[in-house]
């Protein structure tokens, strides 16, 4: 099926799903966007005009999706891939497509070509996230940019990756799946930056600053470095899964302790912001969705960002494509993760 505002970057469904014990990160600065002066004076007017509309905004620190190496079930091969070639209606990478010969060319500040090594897999870790940092105000600036098809072909054109100038932050979100095989979603707020009164899942991003806090670095957000992050890779794993089961405690009030572990499912784009990334898990809840409900409206800490919750059965959500009057009644975010539903079959 495919939609042009969104597609499969991986799927996990060689493991119906990935467990946090099986994925592993990779931080460095040269996962960091490429940029020049011309192009953060655009970021910087960008950010000036949008707080003159929006004052409340608030530039928080986010991780920055570079690339990803996939692990072979077979032989623990490895299938590498930048995160720059996926378009719209395109297959997911799978494990099967290449082994143990596929080595990602990115590019250096000087604009000369580097291999990057394959990762040291951790015993029992299938999946490695090569991470940067990025920010919101950087996303306004590019992803979110009129200019982005410009941004685009330069970053083809100087770094042989359309995404190489853009933000690319790494988002999160959920298939909430209750005891009783409803599917939750939350109909976004019209006061929202985003896809207005659209269907979504919960979701939100994984935070630099939370993992800085659990390490006992304190920092304001500007002054978040991956130094600060680099000796424990295995706390962003964690603030990974964990920052998806936040999200749902917060959008929909559902206690932590309802939750079950979150499954990796795959990471979809979004190809109305210019091929954004998110991490798409599968979580159970102990809870009815009449139990659901009634927590969802008494609200929790973001009740202002959604206006009703809505419940699709498993059997519903699997059947779901373009000819269904719901699908365009659905946010990108929430395509991608109803496709990987589809495909990886968790739970």
């Amino acid at each position: 099926m495919m939609d042009p505002e969104v597609s499969l970057l991986l799927d996990c469904a060689p493991w119906s799903g990935l467990r946090e014990h099986q994925v592993q990160v990779e931080l460095s600065d040269r996962f960091n966007r490429q940029t020049d002066p011309l192009l953060e004076q655009h970021i910087n007017q960008v950010w000036t005009e949008r707080l003159s509309k929006e004052p409340w905004l608030f530039n928080g620190a986010k991780f920055r999706l570079h690339s990803f190496c996939l692990a072979s079930p077979e032989n623990l091969g490895c299938f590498q891939s930048d995160c720059g070639e996926q378009q719209a209606g395109d297959a997911a990478h799978r494990p099967g497509d290449f082994i143990n010969g596929c080595t990602l060319q990115t590019e250096d500040g000087e604009g000369v070509s580097q291999k990057i090594s394959q990762p040291k897999h951790r015993p029992g870790s299938v999946l490695t996230l090569r991470l940067g940092l990025t920010c919101y105000k950087d996303y306004l600036g590019t992803n979110w940019s009129g200019e982005v098809a410009e941004l685009r072909r330069r970053g083809q054109e100087e770094f042989g990756n359309p995404l190489a100038l853009l933000a690319q932050p790494l988002g999160v979100g959920a298939v909430l799946c209750t005891c009783d095989g409803q599917v939750v979603f939350i109909r976004r707020s019209q006061k929202v930056a985003e896809a207005g009164g659209l269907l979504d899942i919960p979701g939100g991003h994984p935070e630099p600053k939370a993992v800085c806090e659990r390490l006992g670095e304190a920092a304001g957000e500007e002054q978040i470095s991956l130094v600060m992050m680099q000796q424990r890779p295995d706390a962003v794993v964690s603030e990974l899964f964990s920052s998806i089961c936040a999200e749902i405690r917060d959008e929909v009030n559902i206690p932590l302790s309802s939750l079950g572990a979150p499954v990796l499912m795959g990471i979809a784009l979004n190809h109305t912001s210019a091929g954004r990334p998110s991490s798409e898990f599968y979580i159970s809840c102990s809870l009815s969705s009449h139990e659901v409900r009634a927590l969802y409206w008494k609200g929790g800490a973001e009740a202002s960002e959604s206006t009703d919750v809505v419940f699709l059965s498993t059997t519903e959500v699997m059947q779901l494509n373009r000819s269904n009057p719901l699908w365009s009644e659905m946010c990108p975010s929430a395509k991608g993760a109803m496709l990987l539903y589809q495909v990886v079959k968790p739970g």
